[in-house]
């Protein structure tokens, strides 16, 4: 009964900073949003490490889908003070606590969170998410599946992303070496806004395989992603990589819900 009252009444809740001890780093602050549906967030020097692999040393990571930072902050400690972590997350409630993340540790990263979501036009949409106080969820009207569950509406900013690049950071884009990709099934959406980014940069891919996904829309991603010359990899977990195993047309099918690594094949992996 609880749960379900705080699902269905709105409040705005805050942060508590939390401190991890890294081997290579030291201290690390996050601050742990305090909505109680919101999961305990952990920062790992293997986190960090998982990132060091797939980015560069100084280089630029693009977080879309950032929600509070506990994918920006080890993105951005792997590329280090001297790098670049933009973090996009358009509610703003979750904004405030990514806005605040970017403010911790900033002897050791530079992270810039932008409050909008990466769209096809620049404008103002409707996000769906699973409780009134908007703690999980994205652009789910752009998904076939209407049995999400999601049934709170928030409006919410949303900008073309390439444009928005192209514009405010051209200079910087030589360094792009990961697109990280977190939108509850609109993946493969905003894939389709990023093609010269993609075409020119080639950076790393971290995608998701919404359990919500239809058959055919998973093929589309599929081969909306080998439109651009990459080789996909399943990924268990953001602290390790094992033995990568290649994720064909065939396979998009037989998971609910995965973790993708997309590695463009001029690439070599050295993992």
């Amino acid at each position: 009964m609880r749960r379900r009252k705080l699902k269905r009444t709105f409040d705005e809740y805050g942060f508590e900073i939390k401190q991890f001890e890294l081997d290579k780093l030291g201290t690390v602050d996050y601050a742990q949003w305090l909505h109680p549906f919101e999961q305990p967030k952990t920062i790992t020097q293997a986190n960090v490490n998982f990132y060091k692999k797939i980015t560069a040393p100084a280089g630029m990571v693009i977080d879309i889908g950032a929600h509070t930072g506990d994918t920006t902050v080890p993105m951005a400690l792997a590329v280090g003070k001297p790098g670049l972590v933009l973090g996009l997350e358009p509610n703003k409630y979750v904004f405030k606590i990514l806005e605040k993340n970017s403010q911790l540790n900033r002897d050791k990263t530079t992270i810039v969170p932008l409050c909008f979501a990466a769209t096809k036009e620049d404008g103002v949409f409707e996000f769906n998410y699973s409780d009134a106080s908007f703690c999980n969820g994205g652009f789910l009207s752009q998904i076939k599946s209407k049995n999400h569950r999601h049934d709170f509406v928030l409006e919410v900013a949303g900008k073309n992303l390439q444009n928005f690049l192209l514009n405010q950071y051209a200079q910087q884009l030589d360094k792009l070496c990961l697109i990280k990709i977190d939108a509850e099934g609109y993946d493969k959406e905003i894939i389709k806004t990023i093609p010269e980014i993609l075409n020119r940069y080639k950076p790393n891919l971290m995608i998701e395989c919404y359990k919500r996904l239809t058959p055919d829309e998973r093929y589309e991603l599929f081969d909306l992603v080998m439109a651009h010359e990459y080789n996909l990899y399943y990924l268990q977990n953001f602290e390790g990589f094992g033995k990568l195993e290649i994720i064909t047309r065939n396979s998009m099918t037989s998971r609910e819900h995965f973790e993708m690594l997309a590695i463009h094949k001029s690439k070599r992996i050295d993992f």
